[in-house]
């Protein structure tokens, strides 16, 4: 477990904190301790500089986890450059707006997903670099030697969505995951004997941070791309995992798979966000997997995380947030701007450290979330104004009220309305559309969209769906009414869509 030292460092430094001949990352046909870790880390910011980029510049990766998209998050910080992780499971409509938005100077993809691009989808001065090319330009370079980056610098950009239009870039510098990576090591406990396994995308703050947060302690990463639950399973039994992150959804399958006891034995720690754990979740947990914590954590891009229940009160409060992680302060400030009492709903208010730099080239967005700190707050400075509704007890433990916005969270993945409805717009076939989220035992939410017509097209509707949107965004139920209503404003009354859907 690292010391708690609120100092950062420059991100790629992270190699530098565990035992040279400890393992350090695992993957199905390689493996690397912590001196193997470095090199590889040195030889690709090598690489990536002689392709002609310099600092600043931006650089995506739309790939599935192999050790080059493990690594890059230190590389490109080493090499000064932005790293841009794109979610694989994203259209090519996605992932041409990611591009754009982000000037990204190079994307760095496979074979595969190079034929699923338009010509116009990479933007001008972005470059293609297959990740067979970067391999082999890899073998061929010096390391690069640790950096001596500002930990103040940018080091990358992660697409979230909220609750209104495209996705937005969350800007976050070395210090942010830096501070991160210690953060959660230090209070999970993680040592060096831990093994964690990544199944969570790595464009994901929360998956990214799986890396970097074991890294930090030491400890070795495995990272995972599984079709099955049993995949699941049989990698915990293969690497000897000890540590393992998910959403409910995913502990959702992970229990409807029969376990081998010995195999379930092995799981000494269970981490949770992306959505609320309910009781009765956390009571098969603790059957499933009877040597395991149960740690809910609660967070957002904006900030990183900002919340996480000790394991020894999950018992008696299970559907607490838990409290502030180290380095985050967390206020729960009324519409006066005032701190709320005990078992007052107000708004929960993130300062400190972790919270990011803003969001990319949206100065507009950026004042709407991230504001000047509650007069309360030790930390001053800009805040993250989350949006989300919780109370405080008097113990001081958190609990989750509501959110203020639309956004639509399915399987962990937060779900912009208004992208689902443009994109029924533009089948041609859905003048008006109207996107929610219902609940949904597996998946958390699941997409309803409400559609203006008489439904006579809806196969043309769904099949252009599924080609332009991921399979988490395809709506589940398309219902068509002859109307939408509106408020006065001449907005769509999304309440009343919502509650009409429902009859």
């Amino acid at each position: 477990m690292p010391a708690l030292d609120p100092t950062p460092r420059p991100l790629d430094h992270l190699v530098s904190l565990g035992s040279n001949n400890d393992a350090a990352l695992i993957s199905r046909d390689q493996s690397f301790n912590y001196d193997a870790l470095h090199g590889v880390v040195g030889k690709m910011a090598t690489a990536l500089i002689a392709q002609g980029l310099i600092a600043g510049d931006r650089v995506a990766t739309w790939l599935p986890k192999t050790v080059e998209t493990c690594v890059m998050p230190l590389a490109a910080a080493r090499a000064g450059l932005v790293h841009v992780p794109i979610n694989p499971l994203l259209k090519r409509a996605q992932v041409a707006h990611i591009l754009a938005d982000s000037g990204a100077r190079m994307l760095i993809t496979g074979k595969g997903r190079v034929n699923a691009l338009e010509p116009d989808d990479c933007p001008e001065g972005c470059a293609l670099l297959l990740e067979d090319a970067l391999r082999t330009a890899m073998a061929a370079v010096v390391p690069m030697p640790l950096s001596a980056r500002d930990p103040a610098e940018l080091a990358a950009i992660l697409y979230t969505s909220g609750s209104t239009g495209k996705p937005k870039g969350v800007m976050l510098s070395h210090a942010n995951m830096w501070l991160g990576a210690i953060s959660v090591a230090h209070y999970l406990g993680l040592t060096r004997a831990d093994r964690v396994l990544g199944v969570l995308p790595l464009s994901f703050d929360y998956g990214q941070n799986q890396l970097l947060s074991t890294w930090a302690a030491g400890a070795a990463a495995v990272p995972l791309d599984y079709l099955l639950a049993k995949d699941v399973a049989k990698a915990v039994e293969r690497y000897e995992i000890t540590t393992l992150a998910g959403v409910p959804p995913l502990w959702l399958q992970l229990l409807d798979h029969d376990w081998p006891p010995e195999s379930a034995a092995r799981l000494r720690r269970i981490t949770n966000s992306g959505g609320a754990l309910t009781p009765a979740l956390i009571d098969r947990l603790r059957v499933h997997f009877p040597a395991a914590d149960i740690v809910p954590m609660y967070g957002l891009t904006e900030a990183f995380r900002s919340t996480w229940l000790d394991p020894a009160h999950v018992a008696a409060h299970p559907t607490s947030m838990g409290r502030a992680i180290p380095f985050a302060e967390i206020l729960v400030i009324r519409g006066d701007g005032r701190v709320a009492g005990d078992d007052e709903p107000g708004e929960l208010v993130h300062s400190g450290p972790l919270v990011a730099q803003g969001y990319w080239n949206d100065a507009e967005r950026t004042a709407v979330r991230f504001r000047p700190a509650p007069h309360a707050s030790e930390y001053g400075g800009t805040a993250v104004w989350s949006g989300d509704t919780v109370r405080r007890d008097g113990q001081g433990l958190l609990y989750f009220v509501g959110r203020d916005d639309e956004m639509i969270k399915v399987s962990g993945n937060r779900i912009s309305p208004s992208e689902i409805e443009e994109t029924a717009a533009a089948s041609g076939v859905a003048a008006e559309a109207v996107a929610f989220g219902v609940a949904d035992e597996r998946l958390g939410q699941a997409v309803v969209l409400v559609v203006c017509g008489d439904g006579s097209n809806e196969a043309v509707l769904r099949d252009y769906l599924k080609h332009e949107l991921p399979g988490y965004m395809v709506p589940r139920e398309i219902i068509w009414r002859d109307g939408l209503p509106r408020n006065a404003n001449g907005k769509f009354d999304r309440a009343a869509i919502k509650a009409g859907a429902a009859t």
